[in-house]
């Protein structure tokens, strides 16, 4: 049976060992051309407003994810300027089809290493 596809995503503070409240989240689609889709910022939780794709605009396709983590680090004082960071922003390039569900992208960061996965 088919369900509804839509994409959200959280990000956790690995280095703090909790959620990472204020990070610029963009979900940009790259097909035909790359395009600007939403932009948010992370919550108490860590999660970026619910659905940044729901299920009413979803199309199958190319996206990216883009979390602005060297702002959020260096406004804790773990990171230095631009110049300086190891990682800046985390780009996560996935690719979605029609009928697979919620798909959920989870970022769990320090300002050194990052990893994610297909969530639930």
């Amino acid at each position: 049976m088919s369900r509804p596809s839509a994409l959200s995503t959280h990000i956790l503070d690995t280095a703090s060992g909790r959620p990472a409240e204020g990070v610029r989240v963009q979900l940009w689609r790259m097909q035909p051309v790359p395009a600007l889709l939403a932009e948010e910022h992370t919550d108490a939780d860590g999660r970026a407003g619910g659905a940044l794709l729901p299920a009413e605009r979803f199309r199958p396709g190319r996206y990216e994810l883009r979390f602005f983590v060297g702002d959020y680090f260096a406004a804790r004082g773990m990171a230095g300027g631009p110049e300086e960071r190891y990682l800046d922003v985390v780009a996560v390039s996935v690719g979605l089809r029609e009928g697979q569900g919620h798909y959920h992208v989870p970022l769990l960061c320090t300002p050194w290493s990052y990893t994610t996965y297909r969530g639930s």
